[in-house]
């Protein structure tokens, strides 16, 4: 009897594969084209072959946090560690300098508009209270009875 396709991709070269290609952040229809099947084949095994969903979800999360974290780091600022080889007339010494990296104004207006959408949307949704819409209904009714007049 011949073995489905799915076999392949549950053994431990296969979870290997696709740990690799979830960790560097392809898309589920990038990694069901690399193995040959249909995107909706891939979400077919990924409920029924709880070792591929499990592998593919545990590694998308990890290179998702890889890169809040960087995105976290490019907003807020931090210091970077850079090392050299000088030569010098006796030979070469190595050089390590560490240097300011700024925050980057378009990371946090990014983080933000996607962490704090209520307050940094580019147009925010006005805030309505029960008084105010009391308010609004009051000053519509009078403008309606205003014109029937």
């Amino acid at each position: 009897m011949a073995k489905g396709k799915y076999q392949k991709w549950l053994e431990p070269d296969g979870l290997l594969l696709l740990e690799g290609w979830a960790r560097r952040g392809l898309t589920d229809e990038q990694i069901a084209h690399n193995i040959g099947i249909s995107r909706k084949t891939l979400a077919e095994w990924k409920v029924k072959y709880g070792d591929i969903g499990d592998t593919l979800k545990k590694n998308k999360d990890v290179a998702d946090i890889q890169v809040e974290n960087a995105l976290f780091r490019r907003a807020t600022g931090y210091e970077a560690t850079e090392t050299r080889v000088e030569e010098t007339g006796e030979g070469s010494k190595t050089v390590t300098t560490t240097k300011p990296v700024p925050p980057d104004v378009t990371a946090q207006i990014f983080w933000l508009k996607n962490r704090r959408p209520d307050l940094w949307r580019d147009k925010p949704e006005p805030a309505s209270s029960p008084d105010q819409e009391k308010a609004a209904s009051k000053l519509f009714s009078a403008l309606e009875k205003e014109e029937s007049e």
